[in-house]
Parts: structure tokens; C-alpha cells; sequence
């Protein structure tokens, strides 16, 4: 366990219990999560509604309520950023036409907005008030906590976004766990599988640790940065508050907080 190893979860995550998934990470490496993501979410979510096409883009922007109701919104008003149909206050997600949803196994909480262009595959859990971008690749088993952001261009899979957690733009994250506000600088790559297709394997208190994974790409604690077009190399751990400068490489390996890569 990490503990025995004297690197405790809280040198990544503060407040983890007020995430969804903080039961995945009980016990375990922080990186074991990754491994059950995919059935946790299947096991979790609901189908979304007939009504919601799957497959092709979507042909008008729609408001799915948090009562599961199917709204074109161009029907709803707006007022103060609060939305009403019919003179009714409602609370849900917008869906804007041309994204395209390929699965029926994406839950949407409030206040979630899904951009144009952008592609969401199942299974995908998006917590209040997360942004997917125009143009945004969501390979499916993602979670993202509250305003987390998945950006223009940014290509996610398996992965965990912890509230405020966000990949702004042109971005790369693969088998990957983003602690609270962290910020990925434009063009991040976040590496997940080595030329050798081996798994990942750490050396961490001069121990050496097989984690089982052939893709596993980057834990970054609450708060850490990364510059523009920095690569973080499959299997590199950063404490929190850590920074990775502008086109650097950084890793693999364990970093303690605050370290700075420059």
C-alpha cells in the first residue's frame, strides 16, 4: 500500500471523500482506480432517453432535464443564467447540435454543456457543471467532477477528472487521474503506453512496483500545472502543487509536492 511506503494519498488529494468515485480509491494504489473505471460506470449509469440520437450528429441543440425530459432549446428561456419552459424554473444539461453521442451508457448532471463537434462514447459520468468543448474526443470511461473541462481538441479515455480539473485545449489524456484544479497548458500530452507495450513499472522508496498496467499514463495531485506542449512520460506521478515547465519532458517516476520540472 502506499502507506506502508510513507507516500499517503493526501500528498496527491485533499478532500477526496467529496468525489463520487472516492470509494475507488479506498485501499488501494491511486492508480488501481483505472483498472475497474470502465465496469464502475457501466454499473452506475443509466441508458439516456430513445429520443436522444446515438451515433450521428445531433440535428438542434436540445436541454435534457435532471427529470430525464427532451427539450429543443430554442424552446427555453434564459433568464440570469437560469432557464424556464413554459414559465417553469428547470434545471439540466445542454447538448449542442453537431455533437454526436455513440452510446447510451453518458450521464449528464446540471449545468453540463457539450459543445459542437465534439464525440462522446460511452461510458462517461459528467459531474455538475463540466464543460466538453467543441471538438472535444471522449473515447468513453471517463468521470469528470464539478466544472472540470475537456477542451477543443482534446482527446480523453479512461481517465478521472477531479473537480475544477481542466484540459483546456489540444491535449492528450490517456489512463490518467487530474487532482482537484489542476490546469494542463495547451498541447499537454500525458503518455500512457511505452515502445515496448510492457507494463509500467515504478521505482518509488527504492522499491520497484509493477502496476499492471500496460497504459497508464500520469497522476497529477491537486493543483499541479503543466506549460504548453510539455509531455509527461507513461507512468510519472506529481504531488500536489507541483509544475511542469513549458516543453519539458518529465518523468516517469514519483515527484514529491511542489516540485518544479523546469
Amino acid at each position: 500500500m502506499f502507506d506502508n511506503m510513507n507516500i499517503p494519498l493526501n500528498l496527491f488529494f485533499e478532500n477526496l471523500e467529496k468525489e463520487k468515485i472516492a470509494e475507488l480509491f479506498k485501499n488501494v494504489f491511486p492508480w488501481e482506480p483505472l483498472k475497474v473505471l470502465k465496469i464502475y460506470l457501466l454499473d452506475i449509469i443509466s441508458d439516456l432517453p430513445k429520443e436522444i440520437p446515438i451515433g450521428v450528429p445531433l440535428s438542434e441543440s436540445l436541454f435534457f432535464t435532471t427529470e430525464g425530459e427532451i427539450i429543443p432549446l430554442k424552446e427555453i428561456d434564459i433568464y440570469d443564467e437560469e432557464y424556464y419552459f413554459r414559465g417553469k424554473k428547470i434545471e439540466g444539461a445542454i447538448l449542442k447540435a453537431g455533437a454526436i453521442l455513440t452510446g447510451r451508457k453518458i450521464f449528464f448532471e446540471k449545468d453540463v454543456v457539450v459543445e459542437p463537434f465534439s464525440l462522446i462514447s460511452s461510458p462517461a459520468y459528467f459531474s455538475k457543471g463540466t464543460q466538453i468543448r467543441h471538438g472535444a474526443y471522449v473515447r468513453g470511461s471517463i468521470y469528470t467532477g464539478e466544472k472540470a473541462v475537456i477542451g477543443h481538441a482534446t482527446e480523453v479515455k479512461n481517465s478521472i477528472f477531479f473537480s475544477s480539473a481542466k484540459a483546456p485545449h489540444f491535449a492528450y489524456v490517456g489512463d490518467s487521474i487530474l487532482g482537484n484544479n489542476v490546469n494542463l497548458g495547451a498541447g499537454t500530452k500525458l503518455a500512457n503506453l511505452k515502445f515496448s507495450k510492457k507494463n509500467i513499472i515504478l521505482k518509488i522508496n527504492s522499491e520497484t512496483i509493477d502496476t499492471g498496467l500496460k497504459k497508464f499514463g500520469a497522476i497529477l495531485g491537486d493543483r499541479c500545472q503543466t506549460g504548453c506542449n510539455s509531455v509527461l512520460q507513461p507512468g510519472t506521478l506529481l504531488g500536489k502543487e507541483s509544475y511542469v515547465y513549458p516543453n519539458r519532458v518529465c518523468g516517469p517516476g514519483y515527484f514529491l509536492p511542489g516540485t518544479k520540472i523546469k
